[in-house]
Parts: structure tokens; C-alpha cells; sequence
């Protein structure tokens, strides 16, 4: 991983996590609007199988290493634990809950990457700046969630909210889960990897479309234009260009450092729901969200000055 990390492109690793933080945190968004008219499992399936073969195809016209049986089988657990879980749970949460509360609510990703990096353990307990980055995002999360859950309208039966929080919960293990199997086992070329996690998603969404019956009643022409836009943006940008990124981050840099997208991603997704979903913002908000900025500037400030202890050492 070392070597890695010396490769990497100062300009290209900046280039890759302003992406995370950006697309990541709209594509809750754009989530929301594809599910309004297409049905969850259905919109997941097309999503990743139209990413997928994008990039497969992409990977055999570079002529890449695409039938490596170990990296296939990896990616394919990576797939299904991320995409397929991770997203899913985002995906099936926003039928019943709001987009900017499902980021809230995913954003408490970056614990669970400290808690289950095991092999990283010594290094993340023993860094101050990460612990207080740490726990200051998480206070910064639980003022938007606590600012968000207020404001939902929670009348009638509480069983399906309480379902989707669930699903959520589960679905950040899954992701954190399956990002550290991913980082530390996966091998070849990032763009293979990632065009195997997607197709295997697919795949998982398809079956569980067939068990739900959700091609039965579903119409193509019945889809509305800016539904079809969503999914276009999905494909392209949250999982072509945004999730290409996020694997290709893994392989580069610490994982706690990566992990950093989601306390930025409720910021976008507040955001975009204040500009186009006309959703009023609150002074908590507002300090939910700078105290947010301020965690991650902790714990990129951190990995920043044990980088730099590192190559004064190895000179």
C-alpha cells in the first residue's frame, strides 16, 4: 500500500475526493427523484448494469486483465457488500424518508471505518487529530439529524420510518464493511474491479425485482423524462466517474481519510435540497454543518502531517 501511495498524483487524489465529496452527496438527490417513478429494485438494476457494462466495455477496448477468477470472485463480494446492501438501503430508505436525512443518517460511515479496520486500529486510536475530527463530525451529524428528524412529519404509523433507519444503519456497516475487504484484499486494475462490483449489484437487484414483482406492473413509457435524467446522472456521474474514484481512493490512501466523504455528503445533500427542493435551512443546520467541515479539516490535517513525518524519515 505504501508504494501506492507514493505513486498517487497529489492533483489526481484532490481531483478524486472533491468528486466524492461533490457527486456523492448529490446523488441522494437524484435517488429520490428516479425512485419517485421507478420502482427501487428495478432503478437499481438499471443503474448498475448500465454502469457496469460501460466500463467493462471501456476495460476490454484498454485491453485490461478483465478474467482474473480471484479478483472477479472479490469483487463480487465487494459488489454485493457495497452496491448492493449499501446502496440499496439508501435506495429502499428514500421511498419513505427524506434524501438529505438518509445522507445525514450514512454519513456516520467514517466511524464504522475506524471501528472495523482492525489492522489499522494502533495507528487510528493513537492519532488525537483523527479521534477529535472523529467525534466532532459525529456531534456535527447528530445535530442535522436531530435538526432533520424534528422537522419530519412522523403521524400515523412510525413502523416504516423505524424500518428505513434500520435499513440505513445496516447498510453503512455494509459499506464500511465492504470498503476495508475491498482495500485490502482486491487486486488489478481499478476499473475492472469496479465494473465487476457493479454488475454483480446489478445482478442482486434484478433477482429481488423478480421476487418483488416489481417488473409486473412497471411501464416503460409511464417513466417521466427528468426520472430517466436521474438515472442517466446516476450512472455517469455517481457511479461511472464518483464510485471509480472512491475505489481507486482506497487503494491510495488511508481509509479513514477516504471515509471523510461522509460527513461533506449531507452538506451537499442539505444543500440541494434547500435550492431545488425548496426545504428551508436552520441556524442548527448551519452549525451542524460548518462543525462537520471542521472534522474533516481535522482529520485530513492529521493523515497530512503523518505523511509528511513519513517522507522526511524515508529521506
Amino acid at each position: 500500500m505504501s508504494t501506492k501511495n507514493t505513486q498517487a498524483s497529489p492533483a489526481m487524489v484532490i481531483l478524486a475526493f472533491a468528486i466524492l465529496y461533490i457527486v456523492w452527496g448529490s446523488t441522494y438527490f437524484f435517488i429520490q427523484v428516479a425512485i419517485h417513478d421507478i420502482p427501487p429494485f428495478i432503478m437499481g438494476f438499471l443503474r448498475f448494469i448500465a454502469s457496469g457494462l460501460i466500463l467493462a466495455s471501456w476495460c476490454f477496448y484498454q485491453r485490461e486483465q478483465f478474467w482474473n477468477k480471484r479478483n472477479i470472485r472479490i469483487a463480487a463480494v465487494t459488489g454485493f457488500l457495497l452496491l448492493f446492501i449499501g446502496t440499496g438501503a439508501v435506495i429502499y430508505a428514500e421511498k419513505i424518508i427524506p434524501s438529505s436525512l438518509a445522507a445525514v443518517l450514512v454519513s456516520s460511515s467514517p466511524l464504522w471505518f475506524v471501528i472495523l479496520d482492525k489492522p489499522q486500529w494502533k495507528t487510528n486510536f493513537n492519532s488525537k487529530e483523527t479521534i477529535i475530527g472523529l467525534v466532532i463530525g459525529f456531534i456535527g451529524v447528530l445535530l442535522l439529524f436531530g435538526d432533520q428528524f424534528s422537522n419530519m412529519n412522523l403521524s400515523g404509523s412510525n413502523g416504516p420510518i423505524i424500518a428505513a433507519l434500520l435499513a440505513l444503519v445496516i447498510g453503512t456497516i455494509s459499506w464500511a464493511g465492504g470498503s476495508l475487504y475491498s482495500k485490502y484484499n482486491a487486486g488489478g486494475s481499478a476499473l475492472v474491479n469496479s465494473s465487476w462490483q457493479m454488475l454483480a449489484a446489478a445482478f442482486a437487484f434484478f433477482i429481488c425485482s423478480l421476487f418483488t414483482n416489481e417488473w409486473q406492473n412497471f411501464e416503460w413509457q409511464a417513466v417521466p423524462t427528468k426520472a430517466w435524467m436521474a438515472v442517466l446522472y446516476l450512472v455517469f456521474f455517481g457511479s461511472i466517474i464518483a464510485y471509480s474514484a472512491y475505489v481507486w481512493l482506497l487503494s491510495v490512501r488511508p481509509v479513514t481519510q477516504v471515509s471523510t466523504y461522509g460527513y461533506v455528503n449531507p452538506v451537499v445533500a442539505v444543500l440541494l435540497g434547500v435550492f431545488f427542493a425548496h426545504e428551508k435551512i436552520t441556524w442548527m443546520q448551519v452549525l451542524g454543518l460548518s462543525i462537520i467541515l471542521t472534522s474533516v479539516l481535522l482529520i485530513n490535517l492529521a493523515k497530512y502531517r503523518k505523511q509528511k513525518q513519513v517522507t522526511a524519515t524515508g529521506n
